[in-house]
Protein backbone atom coordinates (compact mmCIF):
# COMPACT_ATOMS: atom_id res chain seq x y z
CA UNK A 1 0.00 0.00 0.00
CA UNK A 2 1.73 3.31 -0.64
CA UNK A 3 2.36 5.70 1.73
CA UNK A 4 3.95 9.07 2.26
CA UNK A 5 7.79 8.82 1.44
CA UNK A 6 8.57 10.58 5.15
CA UNK A 7 6.80 7.30 6.86
CA UNK A 8 8.77 4.81 5.17
CA UNK A 9 11.71 6.50 5.01
CA UNK A 10 11.69 6.32 8.93
CA UNK A 11 10.33 3.20 9.16
CA UNK A 12 12.97 1.44 6.57
CA UNK A 13 15.92 3.54 8.49
CA UNK A 14 15.04 3.89 12.15
CA UNK A 15 12.16 0.98 12.74
CA UNK A 16 12.87 -1.54 14.92
CA UNK A 17 14.70 -3.50 11.88
CA UNK A 18 15.48 -0.43 10.28
CA UNK A 19 18.87 -0.05 8.48
CA UNK A 20 20.41 2.08 10.76
CA UNK A 21 19.39 0.04 13.80
CA UNK A 22 20.21 -3.51 13.26
CA UNK A 23 23.39 -4.89 11.58
CA UNK A 24 27.00 -4.16 11.55
CA UNK A 25 26.34 -0.28 10.81
CA UNK A 26 26.54 2.21 7.94
CA UNK A 27 30.29 1.70 7.42
CA UNK A 28 29.57 -1.67 5.89
CA UNK A 29 27.54 -0.22 3.35
CA UNK A 30 29.48 3.26 2.07
CA UNK A 31 32.06 5.78 3.74
CA UNK A 32 31.61 8.93 4.60
CA UNK A 33 34.99 11.71 5.60
CA UNK A 34 35.10 9.55 9.38
CA UNK A 35 35.79 6.53 7.58
CA UNK A 36 38.03 7.84 4.63
CA UNK A 37 41.00 9.18 6.91
CA UNK A 38 42.21 9.93 10.70
CA UNK A 39 42.81 13.11 9.43
CA UNK A 40 39.28 14.07 9.13
CA UNK A 41 39.29 13.42 13.03
CA UNK A 42 42.82 15.21 13.59
CA UNK A 43 41.19 18.36 11.67
CA UNK A 44 38.11 17.85 13.80
CA UNK A 45 40.30 17.92 17.20
CA UNK A 46 41.82 21.06 16.22
CA UNK A 47 38.42 22.17 15.94
CA UNK A 48 37.26 20.69 19.80
CA UNK A 49 40.50 23.06 20.56
CA UNK A 50 38.99 26.09 18.98
CA UNK A 51 35.73 25.93 20.83
CA UNK A 52 37.49 25.07 23.94
CA UNK A 53 39.12 28.22 23.65
CA UNK A 54 36.06 30.48 22.66
CA UNK A 55 34.66 29.00 25.98
CA UNK A 56 37.35 29.56 28.51
CA UNK A 57 38.28 26.39 28.50
CA UNK A 58 35.34 25.22 30.59
CA UNK A 59 35.71 22.23 33.54
CA UNK A 60 33.69 20.24 31.36
CA UNK A 61 33.55 20.13 27.47
CA UNK A 62 31.33 18.35 25.47
CA UNK A 63 31.91 16.52 22.18
CA UNK A 64 28.16 15.19 20.90
CA UNK A 65 28.37 13.09 17.74
CA UNK A 66 25.16 13.13 16.48
CA UNK A 67 24.08 10.16 13.81
CA UNK A 68 26.90 8.25 15.68
CA UNK A 69 27.06 5.03 13.42
CA UNK A 70 29.30 2.74 15.71
CA UNK A 71 30.67 5.57 17.60
CA UNK A 72 34.18 5.80 14.86
CA UNK A 73 34.68 9.16 15.19
CA UNK A 74 34.27 9.53 18.47
CA UNK A 75 36.84 6.62 19.17
CA UNK A 76 39.37 8.48 17.09
CA UNK A 77 38.83 11.63 18.74
CA UNK A 78 39.41 9.56 22.46
CA UNK A 79 42.44 8.15 20.46
CA UNK A 80 43.75 10.86 19.66
CA UNK A 81 42.98 13.25 22.84
CA UNK A 82 44.48 10.56 24.93
CA UNK A 83 47.55 10.04 23.24
CA UNK A 84 51.14 11.02 24.14
CA UNK A 85 52.34 10.45 21.00
CA UNK A 86 52.10 14.32 19.90
CA UNK A 87 53.05 12.86 15.61
CA UNK A 88 49.84 10.31 16.43
CA UNK A 89 47.57 13.01 17.53
CA UNK A 90 48.35 15.21 14.43
CA UNK A 91 48.73 13.14 11.84
CA UNK A 92 47.17 14.17 8.10
CA UNK A 93 46.95 17.56 9.97
CA UNK A 94 49.42 20.57 9.41
CA UNK A 95 50.39 23.15 11.81
CA UNK A 96 49.10 26.16 9.72
CA UNK A 97 46.14 26.07 6.59
CA UNK A 98 46.91 24.43 3.77
CA UNK A 99 48.75 26.02 0.28
CA UNK A 100 49.20 24.16 -3.08
CA UNK A 101 52.42 22.22 -2.65
CA UNK A 102 52.64 21.67 0.83
CA UNK A 103 54.31 18.45 2.28
CA UNK A 104 51.48 17.33 4.37
CA UNK A 105 53.93 16.36 7.06
CA UNK A 106 53.23 16.92 10.61
CA UNK A 107 54.78 18.98 12.89
CA UNK A 108 53.72 18.39 16.67
CA UNK A 109 51.02 20.50 18.36
CA UNK A 110 49.80 21.11 21.71
CA UNK A 111 46.71 23.49 22.74
CA UNK A 112 45.11 25.56 19.80
CA UNK A 113 45.92 26.14 16.58
CA UNK A 114 47.69 29.65 17.50
CA UNK A 115 50.05 27.81 19.79
CA UNK A 116 51.74 25.66 17.98
CA UNK A 117 54.99 24.04 19.53
CA UNK A 118 57.86 21.73 18.89
CA UNK A 119 57.90 18.53 19.49
CA UNK A 120 60.11 18.78 22.57
CA UNK A 121 58.15 21.16 24.00
CA UNK A 122 54.31 20.15 23.53
CA UNK A 123 52.47 19.96 26.71
CA UNK A 124 49.34 18.06 27.05
CA UNK A 125 46.74 18.91 24.68
CA UNK A 126 44.79 21.33 25.60
CA UNK A 127 47.21 22.65 28.70
CA UNK A 128 48.64 26.07 28.50
CA UNK A 129 51.77 27.26 30.62
CA UNK A 130 50.77 27.35 34.61
CA UNK A 131 50.98 30.66 36.46
CA UNK A 132 50.29 29.11 39.81
CA UNK A 133 47.03 27.23 38.80
CA UNK A 134 47.45 24.11 36.53
CA UNK A 135 43.99 23.77 34.48
CA UNK A 136 42.97 19.87 34.14
CA UNK A 137 44.22 18.90 30.33
CA UNK A 138 41.32 18.64 27.45
CA UNK A 139 41.57 14.94 28.14
CA UNK A 140 40.49 15.50 31.93
CA UNK A 141 37.60 17.95 30.78
CA UNK A 142 36.06 16.49 27.22
CA UNK A 143 32.72 14.03 27.50
CA UNK A 144 31.80 12.50 24.70
CA UNK A 145 28.60 11.28 23.84
CA UNK A 146 27.35 9.35 21.00
CA UNK A 147 23.85 9.95 19.60
CA UNK A 148 22.34 7.33 18.06
CA UNK A 149 19.03 4.88 17.73
CA UNK A 150 21.19 1.47 17.14
CA UNK A 151 21.98 -0.71 20.55
CA UNK A 152 25.54 0.58 21.76
CA UNK A 153 28.27 -1.73 20.57
CA UNK A 154 29.93 -3.82 22.70
CA UNK A 155 33.59 -3.00 22.72
CA UNK A 156 32.92 0.43 23.09
CA UNK A 157 35.01 2.54 26.15
CA UNK A 158 32.90 3.49 29.07
CA UNK A 159 34.65 7.26 28.86
CA UNK A 160 31.82 7.70 26.18
CA UNK A 161 28.08 8.00 26.08
CA UNK A 162 25.52 6.09 24.48
CA UNK A 163 22.10 8.34 24.16
CA UNK A 164 19.34 7.76 21.99
CA UNK A 165 18.60 11.72 22.10
CA UNK A 166 20.38 15.19 21.88
CA UNK A 167 21.35 15.39 25.55
CA UNK A 168 19.98 18.86 26.83
CA UNK A 169 22.45 21.79 27.96
CA UNK A 170 25.30 21.38 25.50
CA UNK A 171 29.05 23.07 26.25
CA UNK A 172 31.40 22.59 23.59
CA UNK A 173 30.87 21.34 20.12
CA UNK A 174 27.86 19.19 18.54
CA UNK A 175 28.93 17.89 15.22
CA UNK A 176 26.22 15.86 12.89
CA UNK A 177 28.46 13.79 9.55
CA UNK A 178 25.89 12.99 7.19
CA UNK A 179 23.18 12.65 9.77
CA UNK A 180 20.59 15.24 8.40
CA UNK A 181 20.49 13.83 4.84
CA UNK A 182 18.98 10.65 6.32
CA UNK A 183 16.46 12.61 8.41
CA UNK A 184 13.52 11.38 6.38
CA UNK A 185 11.13 14.06 4.50
CA UNK A 186 8.44 13.78 2.02
CA UNK A 187 8.37 13.92 -2.01
CA UNK A 188 6.40 16.08 -3.95
CA UNK A 189 5.93 16.47 -7.37
CA UNK A 190 4.39 20.05 -9.70
CA UNK A 191 1.31 18.75 -11.66
CA UNK A 192 -0.94 20.97 -13.46
CA UNK A 193 -2.66 21.76 -10.29
CA UNK A 194 0.53 22.50 -8.47
CA UNK A 195 2.48 20.29 -5.35
CA UNK A 196 1.16 16.96 -4.97
CA UNK A 197 2.97 14.37 -2.52
CA UNK A 198 4.72 11.81 -3.73
CA UNK A 199 3.79 7.91 -2.40
CA UNK A 200 5.75 4.80 -2.57
CA UNK A 201 5.00 0.96 -2.00
CA UNK A 202 7.80 0.45 0.85
CA UNK A 203 8.11 -3.15 -0.73
CA UNK A 204 8.83 -2.25 -4.37
CA UNK A 205 9.51 1.33 -4.66
CA UNK A 206 7.18 1.81 -7.07
CA UNK A 207 5.46 5.34 -6.39
CA UNK A 208 2.26 6.99 -7.25
CA UNK A 209 0.86 10.89 -6.99
CA UNK A 210 -0.82 11.70 -3.70
CA UNK A 211 -2.92 14.62 -2.27
CA UNK A 212 -1.59 18.34 -2.61
CA UNK A 213 0.91 19.53 -0.33
CA UNK A 214 -0.05 21.03 2.96
CA UNK A 215 0.07 24.87 3.48
CA UNK A 216 3.13 24.54 5.79
CA UNK A 217 4.82 22.09 3.26
CA UNK A 218 3.36 24.83 0.11
CA UNK A 219 5.16 27.47 2.16
CA UNK A 220 8.74 25.73 2.31
CA UNK A 221 8.59 24.89 -1.41
CA UNK A 222 7.59 28.42 -2.65
CA UNK A 223 10.20 29.68 -0.23
CA UNK A 224 13.04 26.94 -0.81
CA UNK A 225 12.64 25.06 -3.57
CA UNK A 226 11.21 26.95 -6.81
CA UNK A 227 8.59 25.41 -9.00
CA UNK A 228 9.40 25.28 -13.01
CA UNK A 229 7.60 28.68 -12.86
CA UNK A 230 9.55 30.56 -10.15
CA UNK A 231 12.80 32.27 -10.72
CA UNK A 232 16.09 30.51 -9.28
CA UNK A 233 17.51 34.00 -8.18
CA UNK A 234 19.77 34.58 -5.04
CA UNK A 235 19.18 32.58 -1.86
CA UNK A 236 16.51 34.17 0.25
CA UNK A 237 17.25 34.59 4.05
CA UNK A 238 13.91 35.23 5.62
CA UNK A 239 14.86 35.31 9.71
CA UNK A 240 15.74 38.78 9.69
CA UNK A 241 19.00 40.90 9.95
CA UNK A 242 20.18 39.36 13.13
CA UNK A 243 20.40 35.80 11.85
CA UNK A 244 21.75 36.96 8.64
CA UNK A 245 24.68 34.73 7.25
CA UNK A 246 28.28 36.00 7.37
CA UNK A 247 28.85 33.72 4.44
CA UNK A 248 27.96 31.22 1.47
CA UNK A 249 30.70 30.32 -0.37
CA UNK A 250 32.22 27.23 -1.61
CA UNK A 251 33.09 25.74 -5.26
CA UNK A 252 29.51 24.88 -5.90
CA UNK A 253 26.28 23.55 -4.94
CA UNK A 254 27.80 20.58 -3.38
CA UNK A 255 25.46 18.71 -5.55
CA UNK A 256 26.51 15.60 -7.23
CA UNK A 257 29.48 14.71 -3.85
CA UNK A 258 27.48 12.15 -2.26
CA UNK A 259 28.82 8.79 -0.67
CA UNK A 260 31.69 7.23 -2.35
CA UNK A 261 30.00 4.30 -3.95
CA UNK A 262 30.15 3.12 -7.80
CA UNK A 263 27.81 4.56 -10.42
CA UNK A 264 26.04 7.97 -10.13
CA UNK A 265 25.93 10.31 -7.48
CA UNK A 266 22.73 11.60 -8.81
CA UNK A 267 19.70 9.89 -8.21
CA UNK A 268 18.86 5.99 -8.75
CA UNK A 269 15.43 6.58 -10.16
CA UNK A 270 17.31 6.73 -13.83
CA UNK A 271 18.91 3.44 -13.30
CA UNK A 272 17.59 0.27 -15.42
CA UNK A 273 15.41 -1.28 -12.88
CA UNK A 274 14.32 1.20 -10.96
CA UNK A 275 10.71 1.96 -10.04
CA UNK A 276 9.46 4.56 -11.94
CA UNK A 277 8.99 8.00 -11.11
CA UNK A 278 4.94 9.79 -11.56
CA UNK A 279 5.67 11.58 -14.57
CA UNK A 280 6.40 15.61 -13.92
CA UNK A 281 8.56 18.04 -15.25
CA UNK A 282 9.93 18.94 -11.92
CA UNK A 283 10.21 17.49 -8.58
CA UNK A 284 11.20 18.27 -5.02
CA UNK A 285 12.25 16.87 -1.67
CA UNK A 286 10.39 18.85 1.25
CA UNK A 287 12.80 20.02 3.39
CA UNK A 288 10.97 21.25 6.65
CA UNK A 289 11.83 18.11 9.06
CA UNK A 290 15.30 18.71 8.25
CA UNK A 291 14.66 22.55 9.25
CA UNK A 292 13.40 21.09 12.55
CA UNK A 293 15.61 18.85 13.11
CA UNK A 294 18.49 21.24 12.98
CA UNK A 295 17.13 24.04 15.12
CA UNK A 296 16.65 21.49 17.41
CA UNK A 297 20.48 20.03 17.63
CA UNK A 298 21.55 24.06 17.84
CA UNK A 299 18.68 24.74 20.55
CA UNK A 300 20.14 22.28 23.07
CA UNK A 301 23.39 23.98 22.88
CA UNK A 302 24.18 26.06 26.05
CA UNK A 303 27.14 27.93 24.61
CA UNK A 304 29.39 26.28 21.73
CA UNK A 305 29.17 25.61 18.22
CA UNK A 306 26.96 23.46 16.11
CA UNK A 307 28.65 21.47 12.75
CA UNK A 308 26.87 19.79 10.57
CA UNK A 309 28.47 17.85 7.60
CA UNK A 310 26.54 16.10 4.70
CA UNK A 311 25.98 17.08 0.62
CA UNK A 312 23.35 18.93 -0.06
CA UNK A 313 22.58 22.28 -2.38
CA UNK A 314 21.13 25.90 -2.48
CA UNK A 315 18.01 27.57 -3.99
CA UNK A 316 19.34 28.53 -7.10
CA UNK A 317 20.76 25.58 -8.24
CA UNK A 318 18.07 22.54 -7.23
CA UNK A 319 18.38 19.72 -8.85
CA UNK A 320 14.65 19.39 -11.17
CA UNK A 321 14.26 15.41 -10.41
CA UNK A 322 15.30 15.34 -7.09
CA UNK A 323 18.06 13.77 -5.60
CA UNK A 324 16.57 10.79 -3.48
CA UNK A 325 18.84 7.25 -3.90
CA UNK A 326 20.16 4.09 -1.99
CA UNK A 327 23.67 2.51 -0.99
CA UNK A 328 23.51 -0.98 -0.01
CA UNK A 329 27.13 -3.11 0.56
CA UNK A 330 28.99 -0.03 -0.95
CA UNK A 331 27.09 0.55 -4.35
CA UNK A 332 24.46 2.68 -5.06
CA UNK A 333 21.00 1.13 -5.60
CA UNK A 334 17.02 2.10 -6.08
CA UNK A 335 15.34 3.69 -3.14
CA UNK A 336 13.44 0.81 -2.07
CA UNK A 337 12.22 1.92 1.60
CA UNK A 338 12.53 -1.99 2.27
CA UNK A 339 14.98 -1.20 5.63
CA UNK A 340 17.36 -3.23 3.34
CA UNK A 341 19.06 -0.12 2.13
CA UNK A 342 20.43 2.78 2.73
CA UNK A 343 18.04 5.94 1.75
CA UNK A 344 19.04 9.14 1.40
CA UNK A 345 18.53 12.25 -0.69
CA UNK A 346 20.34 15.61 -0.91
CA UNK A 347 19.89 18.24 2.03
CA UNK A 348 19.27 21.97 0.82
CA UNK A 349 21.58 23.26 3.37
CA UNK A 350 20.53 27.12 3.25
CA UNK A 351 17.29 25.89 4.24
CA UNK A 352 18.70 24.17 7.42
CA UNK A 353 21.37 27.16 8.31
CA UNK A 354 18.08 30.15 8.14
CA UNK A 355 16.56 27.73 10.47
CA UNK A 356 19.60 27.23 12.88
CA UNK A 357 20.35 30.73 12.94
CA UNK A 358 16.93 31.50 14.13
CA UNK A 359 17.41 29.47 17.35
CA UNK A 360 20.69 30.91 17.55
CA UNK A 361 20.25 34.51 16.84
CA UNK A 362 23.34 35.07 15.55
CA UNK A 363 25.40 34.93 12.10
CA UNK A 364 26.05 31.30 10.41
CA UNK A 365 29.10 30.02 8.17
CA UNK A 366 28.30 27.48 5.23
CA UNK A 367 31.55 26.89 3.08
CA UNK A 368 32.82 23.83 1.29
CA UNK A 369 34.25 20.39 3.12
CA UNK A 370 37.96 21.73 0.82
CA UNK A 371 37.74 25.05 2.76
CA UNK A 372 36.89 24.19 5.92
CA UNK A 373 39.58 21.43 6.40
CA UNK A 374 42.14 23.20 4.56
CA UNK A 375 41.07 26.39 7.45
CA UNK A 376 41.78 23.78 10.37
CA UNK A 377 45.06 22.41 8.98
CA UNK A 378 44.15 19.58 6.61
CA UNK A 379 47.02 19.48 3.83
CA UNK A 380 46.75 17.29 0.59
CA UNK A 381 50.02 18.89 -0.95
CA UNK A 382 52.82 15.91 -1.98
CA UNK A 383 55.93 15.71 0.64
CA UNK A 384 58.85 16.74 -0.96
CA UNK A 385 60.95 14.73 -3.19
CA UNK A 386 64.02 15.39 -1.36
CA UNK A 387 62.88 13.39 1.64
CA UNK A 388 62.50 10.50 -0.23
CA UNK A 389 66.52 10.51 0.09
CA UNK A 390 66.70 11.13 3.58
CA UNK A 391 63.78 9.29 5.43
CA UNK A 392 62.51 6.38 2.22
CA UNK A 393 59.96 4.84 4.95
CA UNK A 394 58.97 8.23 5.87
CA UNK A 395 58.12 9.70 2.73
CA UNK A 396 55.69 6.72 1.54
CA UNK A 397 53.90 7.62 4.90
CA UNK A 398 53.86 11.00 3.94
CA UNK A 399 52.80 10.41 0.41
CA UNK A 400 49.67 8.09 1.57
CA UNK A 401 49.03 10.51 4.41
CA UNK A 402 48.95 13.26 1.43
CA UNK A 403 46.72 11.16 -0.41
CA UNK A 404 44.01 10.41 2.37
CA UNK A 405 44.18 14.09 2.57
CA UNK A 406 43.42 14.86 -0.84
CA UNK A 407 40.45 12.26 -0.75
CA UNK A 408 38.75 14.52 1.51
CA UNK A 409 39.14 17.88 -0.03
CA UNK A 410 38.30 16.37 -3.58
CA UNK A 411 35.91 18.91 -4.51
CA UNK A 412 34.61 16.07 -6.87
CA UNK A 413 33.56 14.28 -4.26
CA UNK A 414 34.03 14.35 -0.08
CA UNK A 415 35.63 17.80 -0.47
CA UNK A 416 32.26 19.32 -2.30
CA UNK A 417 30.16 18.48 0.70
CA UNK A 418 29.00 21.33 2.88
CA UNK A 419 30.26 22.90 6.50
CA UNK A 420 27.71 24.32 8.52
CA UNK A 421 28.72 26.12 11.09
CA UNK A 422 26.15 27.38 13.74
CA UNK A 423 27.83 29.36 17.05
CA UNK A 424 25.90 29.51 19.75
CA UNK A 425 26.99 32.14 22.48
CA UNK A 426 30.94 32.02 21.37
CA UNK A 427 32.60 34.19 18.27
CA UNK A 428 32.88 32.27 15.27
CA UNK A 429 36.58 32.17 13.84
CA UNK A 430 37.31 31.77 10.06
CA UNK A 431 36.06 29.04 8.69
CA UNK A 432 38.29 29.36 4.93
CA UNK A 433 41.80 29.23 4.39
CA UNK A 434 43.09 32.22 2.01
Amino acid sequence: MPIPWRDAMSQALYGPDGFFVTGAGPADHFRTSVHASPAFAAALLRLVAEVDSALGHPPRLDVVDVGAGRGELLLALRRLVASEDSAEVAVGVSGEPAHSGRSGLIPAWSGSPETLTPTASTRPLGEEPSSGNVRPSLAERVRFTAVEYASRPENLPDEIDWVSEIPDEITGLLIATEWLDNVPLDMAVHTADGWRYVLVDPDSGAESIGELVSPTDLDWLTTWWPGPASPRGADRDRTGDSTSTDAITGSGSGFGAARPAQGSSLTARSRPGCPETPHSDHRAEIGGPRDEAWANAVRKISRGLAVTVDYGHLRNERPVDGTLTGYRAGRQVPPVPDGSSDVTAHVAMDSVASAGAAVARCAYSLVSQREALRALGADGGRPPLSLAGTDPAGYVRALATASAVAELTDPAGLGGHWWLRQPVGIPLSPAVAR
